[in-house]
């Protein structure tokens, strides 16, 4: 099937062109590995041809980059990382506790990270570049809520960025851990949110003024 099929004028059809992409590149990059997937199979996959594929992405880095920004979107939208005035302090962090656990567990996620740690050790800078691409705007988005936390003397935080990195740490835990090893299942349902709430718990009282 093939989606340079007319959607309208413009601009639909290159977001609908632009997700297809995003969707085969993902598929193929967890199944096939990043040094196997070519540009070639992605526009296969995608029903377009190669250059469009190309029209939207350099080269297959830049690809990979959208890709893994595109996963971490979907669970964490920039939106979650806002502190509306008013709003219960305790009900953003869980929040955004949810949205980070539940990306994390996903087997989509799973097998990303597992794909990085392997290609990792054969390139190096690669980990890097997957950083930049995910966890370091997520990391950036938590920053600056926390960075607005203090200013209203919410919590006491003289580090956003290292609290940020705390917060992150505290909720993958142990159970992520054993989740990426493959001896546990990822938590779901009240194991779920029992450890969130537990997370946000130390978190709170860790910076609590």
């Amino acid at each position: 099937m093939s989606h340079d099929a007319p959607t309208g004028p413009g601009r639909p059809k290159d977001l609908a062109k632009r997700e297809a992409i995003l969707e085969a590149a993902k598929s193929l990059f967890l199944s096939l590995g990043y040094a196997s997937t070519s540009m070639d199979a992605v526009a296969s996959a995608a029903g377009v041809s190669k250059l469009t594929v190309y029209s939207h992405f350099t080269d297959k880095q830049t690809l990979f980059g959208a890709a893994v920004m595109a996963t971490c979107q979907t669970q964490l939208p920039d939106l979650i990382f806002e502190y509306p005035e008013g709003a219960a302090l305790e009900e953003v962090l869980l929040s955004i506790a949810r949205g980070f656990q539940a990306l994390i567990s996903s087997d989509e996620s799973v097998k990303l990270s597992r794909l990085i740690i392997a290609q990792g050790s054969q390139d190096p800078g690669f980990g890097q570049y997957f950083y930049e691409a995910g966890p370091k705007r997520v990391v950036a988005g938590m920053e600056a809520l926390l960075r607005t936390v203090d200013q209203r003397g919410a919590l006491k935080i003289d580090n956003p960025l290292r609290a940020a990195e705390h917060f992150f740490c505290l909720v993958k835990g142990a159970p992520d851990y054993r989740l990426l090893i493959g001896c546990a299942p990822a938590l779901t349902g009240d194991e779920a949110e029992v450890h969130v709430r537990e997370a946000v718990g130390v978190f709170v009282r860790a910076y609590r003024v």
